[in-house]
């Protein structure tokens, strides 16, 4: 199969261009397929805020946005990027035909469902009989539902027989997931509902930027300060959200990890530790103690920039209420040390009794839409349904059980999402040599990018599953085109582990299908009549025995349970007898998912990033993201508000960092790592460090940032370190 190398080859004079595609399968405008207003919730972040969609046939899409007051999330309350959602489902903005790519053009061009469908089947299953199930990878998407992420996991390892499954949610809290399961037992984003911040006495907020990121959560802040609770933020840069801080630290990239080391230094040396709660409902607290002393106040000024006195400050206003919380983001634990450093957090709330007790506790605010379902159900490559874990014999008993299957024939453990990655199109005995990919952008959203989309470029085969013509789905031998969250049911897991229901509320342009539709169809083809049906309510009727008895048990949920309670907060078994099981809002009252009931301290010492600046790349970097884009933007950047709001890439410097290298407010510039280039204008502000810059990752192109961005992995959860990498900046018309 030729695929094109170059931006250019994609449209060369006498071939249809993937664009042009696009428009030659663009259907007719989408007329709403109800009359009434339809209670659902929105496509992106992890809020998941519920809202009401109505039919208004004359506006893109054929629905507008109502504000659905009950819902007890956001309370009516939406972002631009929620209220502009429908505009994604309009005419020329979507695929609405299979594009198959052209042998002898290399071009993308129209063809049938039943065409497409064959010759991603066809590609599979020869490179399964050439090169052995591995070589064939599923590479998942957060924002799936629950029935697609689980029927995803379950084709892959039933169908392909592969092992080598993982999925963007990788990238979003792995980092925290896997400090939450050695500390906590379970890994669930929020053990607490929202409601409880404003009710506590003091939060910690660390590499957060929830005005631009979830900003109907920062009432939630606020009410919390107009109680008179207090609000730390930790973050190298002053965003709006750190304007909103009683105390705003501006750590050095990289070191949050000493920064909570020598919190907790200062909790000991102050006789703030609550020795009653240590000694009562937690272990090893001796060795954490310990590896925390090591790190005393001036040292972690050396190493963080942080002076003394705001921390102690920080210390002071933690531990002076009753009640109090540390919430995590991409901030601290996209890292090498991730894991370790959302480990030093939680041992800040466990050694002052900030932790098991009401309206305290620590806490992930979770990115993605369905970040935390997705991997709760089997789309992570070590990962059962009901967070069963694949090395676990009962747990494959269990699932295989529910699937009519020897436990035998499942496979492994297989690759994280960045090791499948680097393992694509390799002429190795372990190479992955085809690719199905399902609602994800990684030639955008992966670290070192530019390598990802060469390896996603020499593979043998590449299908695609999406609703827009992305940059991944570019690459693609076959793209099928697939229904959005307004045009289908399913159900969702949002930050605080609360499961709710996106109800369908139109009819999809003709020519697309639904995710479901599309595995059925493969897994037919591919041998498996049953197994896999199109109906998400029987899908999730199934998805719940297989988590029935897991950390995540769902077994006690139904669609109408959702419908009629605002949602319902995971674990929820199933009661043979009695009233239901009211599903479980806090976590750890009584006792943690230890198996002896008690938290677990972790004995971290502070290490650098993998990778330091020095005379070469003397500058750091961090990459976050802007208030009207959202993720690799593929959708976003579709829609003409969201794009007059954030319009491209910029590089942000202090003004110091400006004068010295003579730049001008909007000059071209270029960031240079050892793996890249981006190019993009300067932003000159001084509410960034003068030693770092930041770049948004929104956007493809010359303005890439996960060009720049390093893979190094946690050995713990495999997460890249997306947030720190040595740069240096230049002027792009000198460099």
């Amino acid at each position: 199969m030729t695929r094109p190398t170059t931006p250019e080859a994609r449209s060369e004079p006498g071939s249809l261009s993937a664009d042009a595609a696009v428009d030659a399968a663009a259907a007719p405008a989408v007329d709403a397929a109800v009359d009434a207003a339809v209670d659902t919730h929105c496509p992106y972040c992890a809020l998941q805020c519920g809202m009401r969609l109505a039919p208004a046939p004359a506006t893109a899409g054929g629905v507008e946005v109502v504000e659905r007051d009950a819902f007890p999330v956001n309370r009516g309350a939406l972002c631009g990027k929620g209220r502009t959602a429908p505009e994604v489902l309009a005419r020329g903005l979507r695929l609405t035909q299979p594009l198959v790519r052209d042998p002898g053009s290399g071009a993308l061009v129209p063809t049938d469902w039943e065409t497409a469908l064959d010759r991603v089947a066809a590609g599979l299953s020869g490179v399964r009989e050439r090169h052995g199930t591995d070589a064939v990878g599923v590479f998942g998407g957060g924002g799936l539902t629950n029935e697609k992420a689980y029927a995803l996991g379950k084709f892959t390892r039933l169908v392909l027989g592969s092992s080598q499954i993982d999925y963007n949610g990788r990238f979003c809290m792995s980092s925290a997931a896997a400090a939450g399961n050695r500390a906590f037992g379970v890994d669930r984003g929020l053990p607490f509902p929202l409601a409880d911040i404003p009710r506590t006495g003091c939060v910690i907020l660390v590499g957060s930027n929830l005005a631009d990121t979830m900003p109907p959560a920062l009432r939630y802040f606020t009410e919390l300060r107009e109680n008179g609770g207090t609000l730390i933020v930790i973050d190298p840069r002053r965003t709006r959200t750190a304007e909103q801080a009683d105390l705003h630290l501006a750590p050095r990239p990289g070191t949050d990890l000493a920064l909570a080391l020598g919190m907790l230094h200062l909790v000991v040396a102050e006789g703030r530790v609550d020795e009653a709660f240590v000694a009562e409902r937690t272990s090893g607290w001796e060795e954490a103690r310990a590896a925390a002393m090591a790190h005393w106040p001036e040292l972690v000024e050396r190493v963080t920039g942080v002076p003394v006195p705001r921390l102690r400050e920080a210390v002071r206003m933690f531990c002076a209420p009753e009640a109090a919380m540390v919430l995590t983001a991409r901030g601290p634990e996209q890292h090498s040390k991730g894991t370790d450093t959302v480990g030093a957090w939680i041992n800040l709330c466990l050694a002052t009794g900030r932790a098991g007790r009401p309206l305290s506790g620590y806490g992930c605010l979770t990115g993605q839409g369905n970040g935390q379902g997705g991997r709760e159900h089997g789309q992570k490559a070590d990962q059962l349904p009901g967070y069963r874990m694949l090395a676990d014999q009962a747990a494959r008993e269990h699932v295989a059980g529910v699937w009519g299957v020897d436990p035998d024939t499942l496979p492994g453990p297989g690759r994280s999402a960045y090791e499948l990655l680097d393992a694509l199109g390799r002429d190795t005995p372990d190479g992955v040599r085809a690719l199905l990919l399902m609602a994800s952008n990684p030639v955008v959203s992966a670290p070192r990018a530019a390598h990802v989309e060469e390896r996603m470029r020499a593979l043998d085969f590449l299908a695609v599953c999406d609703v827009v013509l992305s940059e991944s789905a570019r690459l693609a031998d076959v793209v099928l085109p697939v229904t959005q969250w307004a045009e289908e049911t399913g159900t969702m897991t949002n930050l605080e582990g609360r499961v709710i229901l996106r109800q369908r509320a139109l009819a999809p342009p003709p020519g697309c299908r639904g995710d479901l539709e599309v595995l059925n169809a493969l897994a037919a083809r591919l041998g498996w009549e049953k197994g896999f049906p199109t109906d998400p309510a029987e899908v999730f009727d199934e998805l719940r025995r297989a988590s029935a008895g897991g950390k995540a048990d769902y077994s006690g949920i139904t669609y109408r349970r959702i419908a009629e309670e605002d949602g319902v907060f995971w674990p929820c078994p199933e009661r043979a007898e009695g009233p239901p099981h009211p599903g479980t809002p806090r976590l750890f009252l009584d006792r943690f998912a230890t198996p002896d009931g008690r938290a677990r301290f972790a004995p971290v010492l502070h290490r650098p990033a993998a990778e330091e600046p020095d005379a070469e790349y003397p500058l750091l970097l961090t990459t976050g993201r802007v208030l009207a884009q959202y993720q690799s933007g593929a959708q976003t950047r579709r829609v003409a508000r969201q794009n007059a709001a954030a319009p491209g890439p910029f590089v942000q410097l202090h003004p110091r960092l400006a004068d010295r290298l003579g730049v001008t407010e909007g000059e071209r510039l270029a960031v240079v790592s050892r793996r890249g280039r981006a190019v993009a204008p300067a932003r000159i502000s001084a509410d960034i460090r003068p030693d770092t810059v930041f770049m948004p990752f929104h956007w493809p192109g010359e303005g890439r940032a996960n060009s720049l961005t390093n893979p190094a992995l946690d050995p713990t959860s495999r997460m890249p370190e997306f947030k720190v990498c040595a740069v240096r900046v230049e002027r792009a018309d000198e460099a």
